[in-house]
């Protein structure tokens, strides 16, 4: 029982192909490959340190934060508001 030659991966593979078929087989590698993609490309921008913003005159930006905090904050699409409320 040593390791497999050629020509069992061979067999394996055309078991494989046979039974996804190849168009199967290329959407599953082309959603690995994305998935690759993506993963660099959120590396990349981790490493990288984020765009300060120009400095403002201190009185406009004393306007700005007071008009920012004065409205409300519209709640995210995808977070859920819920109250917890205790067991009688």
């Amino acid at each position: 029982m040593g390791s497999f030659s050629i020509w069992h991966w061979l067999i394996v593979l055309l078991i494989v192909v046979m039974v996804f078929g190849t168009k199967k087989l290329k959407n599953i590698g082309g959603d690995l490959g994305g998935a690759v993609k993506g993963f660099k490309d959120g590396m990349k921008e981790g490493g990288q340190p984020a765009a300060e913003e120009p400095a403002a005159p201190a009185a406009a930006a004393a306007t700005a934060t007071a008009q920012v905090t004065a409205q409300p904050v519209p709640a995210d699409k995808t977070t859920i508001d819920v109250q917890a409320r205790q067991k009688s």
